[in-house]
C-alpha cells in the first residue's frame, strides 16, 4: 500500500476513510552531521514521525535513539550526511515509507529536507530549545490551548543553542496563553540547583530526589534567604555560577550538624548527607517555582483556578514539585507531556513547527497516550531464540496473571513502547504492593539500592479511592498521598512522607494492562501494581521482545508477558547455569565505527586554529561559529578571558568532558553514562 493512502487515525473509535492527501513530516533532535557534530552535540536524541491529513495533525512514531544503541542519555553523534541516510532509511522503511516521503524536516540542519522553524512572534529572547519544550506542553492538546487559559514554563538545566543564529538573552521560556494568545516572559528554572547538587555528589537528579525521600535525615538551613540571592534566569549569567556556591553552603550546613543527629543505621553517612542536602534543594526548588508562577500570573491577571498549568523541559520531571504546585495553586488541570525533558525535543520542535506553518493551533491534534515508540515486532523470532529457556507458551487468562503476580514479579511487554524516561505499561516490571518484599526483589533486579522507592500504576476509576489527591496522573509526573486507611495494605510503594508517585490508567489508553490490574483488584480488592521500567542498570529501557526475555532469563523471573502471551520460563538450576551472562544486542551497528569520520571532523577545527575550550565556547555562544566574523584568533582569545574569569572552573572541566566524548580518544561506547549529565 503506498504510504500516502494509508488511513488517518482512529477518532472516537470510528475509521476515518482512506486519503490520498496524507503528508509526513520529521522533527528531530539529533546532533547536526558534519562539522557542527562536534561542535553542537546533543544528548538524549530522538526522531518523531509526523502525519498531517485534512484537519488533523498526527503523531506517527517517535524513535528516541537510546532504545536502539544501549547508550542511556544517547550522546554518540551520527557524524555523516550518509550515516544518518542509513538510519532514518531504516526507521521510516519500518512504517512503509521513504526519505521520498516526507515533506518537511525541522530540528537538525544537514538532514534531507530540513526546513527552518518559523517562530513564534515576540519570542526572539528565547532558544528554539526552550520554545519546544514550552510547545510540547502548550499543545498537548490544541482545543485546550484554542479555549482555554495556560500558564506555561519550560525549565531545564541548560538550553541547546543548535538551531539559534545568535546568543539569547533568556534561557528560559515562561508564557500566559489566553486562547492561544501567548504573551511569553523570562522564568527562572530551578533545575541548576539540581544539576549543582548532581555535579558534586556524581549522581542522577532522580537518584538524589530518591534518596531526599527515602531516608529521613534534615537539617536546618535559612532556605527562603539563600534563594532570594540566586539569579537562575540564564544569558549572560550562568546559572551554575550561583547554583555550586549554594550547594556548597548546604553541604557545609549539613556538615557540621550531621554530628550531633541521632542517624538512621540503615543508611550510610554519605546516603545521610545527600538526603539532609536534597532536602533542601527541593525546597529551594519549590521557592523558585512560587516566585515563577507569581509573576506570571499577576503579569497575566490570571486566576490559577481557571487555567492550566503547563510544565516542560527535565525539570518537569521533578513529582514533588509538580504536585506542591497544583495543590498551592489549585490550578484546572497539568499539561505535562510523558517526555518532558530532551527525549520530547522531537515532540515539541514538530508541534512548534506545525504551529510555525500555521496548521497548529487551527487542526485538531491531541496527544492521547504515551505509547508511540518501537513496536514489539519480534515476538516470534525471540520465542523460537530462546526456546531453550521456555516452559511453555499460553495466552492471557485474568486468574493466571493474578495468580502468577501473586507469586512474584513479571515482565510485562505489549503494544509500542511508551516515549519519555518513564515506563507507563508497556516495557514494565511489575509487582504485588501488598507486599515490602516486592519493593525489594524489584530493586535486586535492577541492581539499585534497597531504599529506592516503586511506583504503582492505579486503575483510574479507584484512584480516588486510595490517594487524596483527585485529578488523573498519566504519565507518572506526580506524586499523591495515599489515603490513610489504606497505606497498610499498600506498602511496597509508600514513601517515606506515604506519598506515591503514582500513574492513573485507563482502559482507552491500555486496555490488555487495565483489564490485568482489574482482576487483581477482584481478587484482592487492591486496584494496582507496582510498576518499574524495564532495564538493568545503566541501560536504557528495553525496546524488543528478545531484550525483554534476556533480562527475565537472566534475573530469574517466572513469567514474562507478551502482548498478551503468557510465556512461563524455566528456572531449575540447571536452565539458570545456561542463562545469557550480558543484556541482549541492540543495534550498536549503526551508530559504531565512526571514529574515522569524527577524527577529520575534529582536525579540521584543531587545523582551523580552535583549542578545546574555543569549541566549547561555539557551543554555547552561536554567533561564535560564523567563521567571518570570528576568527579563530578572537574565539581563543574569549575563551581564555571566560577561564580566567570562570572562578568555579566549570568552563575548564566542560572542556575537559568535551575532548573526554568527542575528542581523538573518544571511541563508540554503548555502556557509557558520560551523557547522564551532559
Amino acid at each position: 500500500m503506498n504510504p500516502n493512502e494509508r488511513h488517518c487515525s482512529t477518532i472516537k473509535g470510528e475509521i476515518v476513510a482512506a486519503r490520498s492527501d496524507a503528508t509526513y513530516f520529521l522533527s528531530s533532535y539529533i546532533s547536526p552531521p558534519g562539522k557542527m557534530s562536534v561542535i553542537a552535540p546533543r544528548h538524549d536524541q530522538n526522531i518523531a514521525l509526523w502525519r498531517s491529513c485534512d484537519s488533523r495533525v498526527e503523531l506517527v512514531r517517535v524513535w528516541e535513539l537510546e532504545r536502539f544503541s544501549g547508550q542511556k542519555h544517547h550522546f554518540w553523534p551520527l557524524f555523516t550526511v550518509d550515516r544518518y541516510n542509513r538510519v532514518l532509511t531504516e526507521l521510516l522503511a519500518a512504517e512503509g515509507l521513504t526519505l521520498d516521503d516526507v515533506s518537511a524536516s525541522w530540528g537538525t540542519p544537514g538532514l534531507p529536507h530540513h526546513s527552518e522553524i518559523q517562530l513564534p512572534a515576540g519570542s526572539d529572547d528565547f532558544p528554539v530549545h526552550s520554545l519546544s519544550h514550552l510547545y510540547s506542553g502548550l499543545l498537548l492538546d490544541s482545543e485546550v490551548f484554542r479555549n482555554e487559559t495556560i500558564v506555561g514554563l519550560a525549565l531545564d538545566g541548560r538550553p541547546d543553542f543548535g538551531l539559534d543564529q545568535s546568543s539569547k538573552k533568556y534561557w528560559y521560556t515562561g508564557c500566559v496563553s489566553k486562547k492561544g494568545d501567548v504573551d511569553f516572559s523570562p522564568v527562572e528554572s530551578p533545575a541548576p540547583i539540581y544539576d549543582a547538587a548532581s555535579t558534586h555528589f556524581s549522581k542522577e537528579p532522580g537518584t538524589l530526589m530518591a534518596l531526599a525521600s527515602a531516608c529521613p535525615t534534615e537539617i536546618t538551613f535559612d532556605t527562603e534567604a539563600a534563594v532570594q540571592e540566586l539569579q537562575l534566569f540564564g544569558g549572560r549569567r550562568v546559572p551554575l555560577v550561583d547554583t555550586l556556591p549554594f550547594v556548597e553552603a548546604v553541604i557545609r550546613a549539613a556538615e557540621s550538624q550531621l554530628p550531633s543527629l541521632e542517624l538512621d543505621s540503615r543508611f550510610t553517612e554519605e546516603e545521610h548527607l545527600q538526603s539532609a542536602v536534597m532536602k533542601v534543594v527541593q525546597t529551594a526548588c519549590e521557592l523558585v517555582m512560587i516566585r515563577n508562577i507569581d509573576q506570571l500570573l499577576s503579569s497575566g491577571a490570571v486566576d490559577p483556578r481557571e487555567a492550566y498549568l503547563s510544565l516542560s523541559g527535565g525539570f518537569a520531571l521533578n513529582c514533588p514539585t509538580n504536585s506542591f504546585l497544583l495543590r498551592r495553586y489549585s490550578f484546572k488541570g497539568l499539561l505535562i507531556p510523558p517526555s518532558a525533558n530532551d527525549t520530547g525535543q522531537a515532540l515539541g520542535m514538530g508541534l512548534l513547527g506545525f504551529f510555525g506553518t500555521g496548521r497548529l493551533p487551527d487542526a485538531e491534534f491531541r496527544l492521547k497516550s504515551p505509547y508511540f515508540g518501537s513496536e514489539a515486532t519480534d515476538i516470534e523470532v525471540a520465542l523460537k531464540h530462546f526456546d531453550d529457556f521456555i516452559e511453555n507458551i499460553q495466552d492471557f487468562t485474568d486468574a493466571q496473571f493474578v495468580e502468577d503476580i501473586s507469586r512474584g514479579p513479571l515482565v510485562w511487554v505489549d503494544g509500542a513502547a511508551e516515549i519519555g524516561p518513564r515506563a507507563l505499561g508497556h516495557r514494565s516490571i511489575l509487582a504485588d504492593p501488598r507486599s515490602a518484599r516486592s519493593k525489594d526483589l524489584l530493586n535486586d533486579w535492577k541492581s539499585r539500592q534497597w531504599w529506592r522507592p516503586v511506583a504503582p500504576i492505579v486503575l483510574e476509576e479507584h484512584s480516588g479511592e486510595w490517594f487524596e489527591d483527585p485529578w488523573p496522573s498519566p504519565y507518572m509526573l506526580e506524586t499523591a498521598y495515599v489515603r490513610e486507611e489504606k497505606r497498610d495494605l499498600v506498602p511496597a510503594i509508600l514513601h517515606l512522607d506515604n506519598s506515591a508517585r503514582r500513574q492513573t490508567l485507563t482502559s482507552e489508553t491500555n486496555p490488555l494492562l487495565h483489564r490485568a490490574i482489574e482482576a487483581f483488584r477482584q481478587s484482592t480488592g487492591v486496584p494496582m501494581l507496582c510498576n518499574t521500567s524495564l532495564n538493568d542498570k545503566g541501560e536504557p529501557i528495553v525496546d524488543t521482545a528478545a531484550q525483554a526475555l534476556n533480562f527475565a532469563i537472566r534475573k530469574g523471573a517466572a513469567v514474562a508477558y507478551l502482548a498478551g502471551r503468557r510465556v512461563q520460563l524455566r528456572t531449575d538450576a540447571q536452565t539458570r547455569s545456561l542463562a545469557p551472562a550480558q543484556r541482549h544486542p541492540r543495534r550498536e551497528d549503526l551508530f559504531a565505527d565512526q571514529e574515522r569520520d569524527r577524527d577529520k571532523i575534529w582536525d579540521s577545527w584543531l587545523e582551523s586554529g580552535y583549542s578545546t575550550t574555543s569549541m566549547v565556547l561555539m557551543s554555547r555562544s552561536p554567533e561564535l561559529r560564523d567563521q567571518e566574523l570570528a576568527k579563530p584568533a578572537v574565539v581563543n582569545q574569549l575563551a581564555d578571558v571566560a577561564s580566567a574569569r570562570d572562578e568555579s572552573g566549570t568552563l575548564a572541566l566542560a572542556a575537559d568532558k568535551h575532548a573526554r566524548m568527542f575528542g581523538p580518544s573518544a571511541v563508540y561506547d554503548p555502556s557509557s553514562q558520560e551523557g547522564a549529565a551532559f
